[in-house]
């Protein structure tokens, strides 16, 4: 219910209402005290009742579910913390209101009818309010018009408190422009990957005993993982393609079914940009013709894309009047301005598609697959109740196999087990994890319409594989990890080297030694200019450059191991961020909103905390507890 009430009104502060959670969910809680029993808890002389959290927790679930498309059980909604999600808001809400109270802030009828009169849920299909919806809609939510209309009330009276809390607090202009500045700065580096070939020599083949070491060492990389050894029976629609029967009247119905796949005229990739006048279209027009701006351009004027403006793929006919001059471009082009039912339009036409005539003796092979595959679903629907029938009166999977069209198979399932087979269904992959030892049989859905019953034999768990078996992965382990630590020290060396020329430093005996082997330790560099921080440098690892970032001074250099590869990189410039230039006001808008976002919400959180310290905050465990029970 709380989407029929105003809370919603007022996107900035129920956001930060949202962002207190946990927060204040348990903040000052003493325990129950004079709270009635249909309460789970009050601040001061504002209860919560407990209706109003069992729908706000039913609300969250079903929200995720709707957002994630799994619907969550009672026991997964409070492991994930919906529960404590809903307390805080509510405990919130509440000191919110005992607040209002004291003060006397209230609304008037007048804005009470309007937020129920405008309130979508009671409208009908054409936007008017219906009282018979609104009656209906209370009546099953347990909820009397008296009680609905006292809480609307108060919701509008919330809302003028947090308005009065959070309104015109925004983040510090300093704080914006040093934020802004550390995004949009770019530098420019060198860089280079250090590989085998950068060392002096390969890397030896160690003793055994080492090896063994190693594999004790990282047992974690050499332990099989948890493997089920299943039994399952399956049936899937390609099984029975060769044997369904298909006539030629069933062959034509699906050819005229997709009639607009087999036969398409000429058609264009077309990209239109309307203009809000013939004359400011015509100077767009002249501006292109002239070469001063692209057609990219002139829609990004307009503050749009060219995903905005594209209109795909389009017949002449579809075109309209614009088809005519459109069709008559033989190559990629701009026409226009051309009339449109939203105004003069500039026409880009990218490219050009060749007309679609396949003839139904031309798509029968096709058509006779996918017929066969849809003949062969409905009849595996159509055996579903029978197999679940025999999967109740006892029936073993070697007995399906037996009796039916379904195949018997076995496989040895870990999560490392190959996309193949039935294994490359993801239904079937879910139930191989979670099935149990002894689980009553029972009939599953494939994602292309076939079905799967499967039995868990034995449960191996995780074990080391013996060192005989994976010797040769040790080794190559072993030799990857000393490469790139030899790497790693050859790189440490390098960047020694190069902060000494950068520093002007008389050179180490370590540093002179190093450069009478490699005189030159920016060899084999490459460059990378106005490098932003956001977007970091083509096929190098974003820890890397993240680093390179963190250098201080223009000739500083660091040695970087990354996704198991060593890097060197250097730091040879520094361009600071212009925020006076148009590019950069859409990083100002949108750190000045966050941060005005992240001000309020901790101004808010305190101001709540302060309240509930003011009213004092009780909880009913008894209450909260049934309410807990109500929830499926």
């Amino acid at each position: 219910m709380s989407s029929l009430r105003t809370k919603g009104k007022s996107t900035v502060v129920w956001l930060l209402m949202g962002l207190l959670l946990l927060g204040l969910g348990g903040f000052g809680i003493t325990n129950f005290s004079g709270v009635s029993s249909g309460a789970i808890g009050a601040v001061g002389s504002a209860e919560i009742d407990s209706r109003d959290y069992v729908r706000g927790v039913r609300s969250d679930m079903q929200g995720f579910a709707m957002q994630t498309g799994q619907v969550l059980t009672p026991d997964q909604a409070r492991a994930i913390g919906i529960p404590q999600q809903v307390q805080g808001r509510l405990f919130a809400a509440a000191a919110l209101e005992a607040e209002a109270r004291r003060i006397g802030l209230s609304v008037g009828d007048e804005t009470v009818l309007r937020d129920i009169t405008t309130a979508p849920a009671f409208q009908t299909a054409g936007g008017q309010f219906d009282a018979a919806v609104y009656q209906d809609v209370l009546r099953r939510e347990g909820l009397t018009p008296a009680r609905f209309e006292e809480d609307m009330r108060m919701d509008a009276a919330r809302l003028l408190l947090q308005g009065a809390v959070v309104g015109g607090v925004t983040a510090p202009q300093t704080l914006r422009d040093t934020t802004a500045r550390w995004l949009l700065e770019r530098r420019d580096f060198s860089w280079d990957e250090l590989t085998a070939d950068d060392l002096a020599a390969p890397i030896a083949a160690p003793a055994e005993e080492t090896l063994v070491a190693w594999h004790q060492a990282n047992a974690a990389q050499f332990t099989a993982p948890e493997r089920r050894r299943i039994t399952y029976a399956w049936l899937t629609p390609e099984m029975l393609e060769s044997t369904v029967q298909l006539d030629e009247a069933a062959l034509r119905e699906l050819y005229q079914s997709r009639i607009d796949e087999f036969q398409q005229p000429e058609r264009r990739m077309v990209e239109r940009l309307v203009y809000s006048s013939q004359a400011e279209a015509e100077a767009a027009k002249a501006r292109l013709d002239a070469g001063e701006v692209s057609f990219e351009q002139l829609a990004a004027e307009r503050g749009l894309t060219l995903t905005d403006i594209d209109l795909g793929e389009r017949s002449e006919a579809e075109l309209g009047a614009a088809g005519a001059a459109v069709f008559a471009l033989d190559q990629p082009g701009v026409v226009g301005p051309l009339p449109t039912d939203l105004g003069p339009a500039l026409f880009s036409m990218n490219a050009i598609l060749d007309p679609v005539d396949v003839s139904f003796e031309q798509a029968v092979p096709e058509l006779r697959g996918e017929a066969a595959a849809d003949r062969a679903r409905r009849v595996i629907e159509e055996q579903a109740h029978a197999l679940e029938d025999l999967l109740a009166g006892g029936a073993s999977l070697e007995d399906l196999a037996a009796e039916t069209d379904m195949e018997l198979g076995e496989i040895e399932f870990s999560a490392e087990t190959p996309s193949q087979g039935i294994a490359a269904y993801e239904a079937f992959r879910e139930r191989a994890a979670a099935v149990t030892e002894g689980e009553f049989l029972q009939l599953h859905e494939l994602d292309d319409g076939g079905v799967f019953a499967l039995r868990l034999d034995e449960l191996i768990e995780p074990e080391l594989i013996p060192f005989e078996q994976v010797r040769e992965l040790v080794l190559a382990d072993w030799t990857a990890a000393e490469t790139r630590r030899e790497l790693k020290i050859r790189a440490e060396e390098r960047e020694l080297l190069l902060d000494s020329e950068a520093n002007g430093d008389a050179p180490s005996p370590a540093a002179e030694t190093d450069a009478a082997a490699a005189p030159d330790p920016a060899a084999g560099f490459q460059t990378a200019t106005d490098v932003e921080r956001n977007y970091g440098i083509e096929g190098v690892p974003a820890e890397v450059v993240t680093r390179g970032f963190q250098l201080e001074t223009v000739g500083d250099a660091a040695a970087v191991e990354a996704e198991g590869r060593v890097f060197l990189i250097r730091l040879d410039a520094i361009r600071p961020a212009d925020l006076s230039a148009a590019e950069s006001q859409p990083v100002l808008s949108g750190v000045a909103a966050r941060l005005t976002e992240s001000v309020q919400s901790d101004l808010f959180e305190a101001y709540v905390r302060a309240l509930q310290a003011s009213h004092g905050v009780t909880l009913n465990d008894s209450a909260l507890n049934a309410a807990n029970a109500m929830i499926q």
